[in-house]
C-alpha cells in the first residue's frame, strides 16, 4: 500500500510516546515527499458546581495559560521536525472534533496520531484516536503505543 500523501498532519499530545508518533510521521512525510504539520488541542473542560451542574468552561486565565504552555512545547517539538509556524495549530476545544476540523480546513490527506489500544470500557469511553478515526475525511494512520 503505497498511497502518495501531500499533506500529514501530526496530533501532538505530548505524552512521553511524542516521539514514536513524530517519527513515524517525518518516516512517511519523507518518504511520500509530503508537507508535515503538527496541532495539539488543549481540552475545554467545563467546570462544575457541587451539584454537577455544567457552569462555565475552563477559566479564561487557566484557559490562556495552558493555550500558552501548548504553544510553547508544540513551538519545541516542530522546531525538531522542520515545520513552520505557519503549519502549527494549538486551540482550546474537543481534540477528536478539532483535529478532524483542522484537517478539513488544511486539506490533509493523512492524520498520525498516538493510540493505546485500549480494551473495554476503556474503549467503549472513547479516545481521540478513536474519535479522530470515526470522524475524518482522510486516512488515519494511529500509531500503536505501548502503556509503560
Amino acid at each position: 500500500m503505497d498511497s502518495d500523501y501531500q499533506h500529514i498532519l501530526i496530533a501532538a499530545d505530548f505524552s512521553s510516546h511524542s516521539d514514536e508518533v513524530c517519527s513515524k510521521a517525518r518516516q512517511l512525510a519523507e518518504r511520500n515527499h509530503a508537507r508535515l504539520s503538527i496541532c495539539h488541542i488543549v481540552e475545554d473542560f467545563p467546570l462544575t458546581d457541587f451539584a454537577y451542574e455544567p457552569m462555565i468552561s475552563v477559566d479564561i486565565d487557566m484557559r490562556d495559560a495552558l493555550l500558552e504552555a501548548g504553544k510553547k512545547q508544540l513551538t519545541k517539538l516542530a522546531d525538531t521536525l522542520g515545520i513552520a509556524a505557519s503549519q502549527q495549530w494549538v486551540e482550546c476545544g474537543s481534540p477528536g472534533h478539532d483535529i478532524v476540523r483542522i484537517a478539513d480546513e488544511q486539506q490533509v490527506d493523512l492524520i498520525v496520531v498516538g493510540s493505546h489500544g485500549r480494551r473495554g470500557i476503556k474503549m467503549l469511553l472513547g479516545s481521540t484516536a478513536n474519535a479522530v478515526l470515526h470522524h475524518a475525511h482522510c486516512d488515519v494512520l494511529a500509531v500503536r503505543l505501548r502503556d509503560d
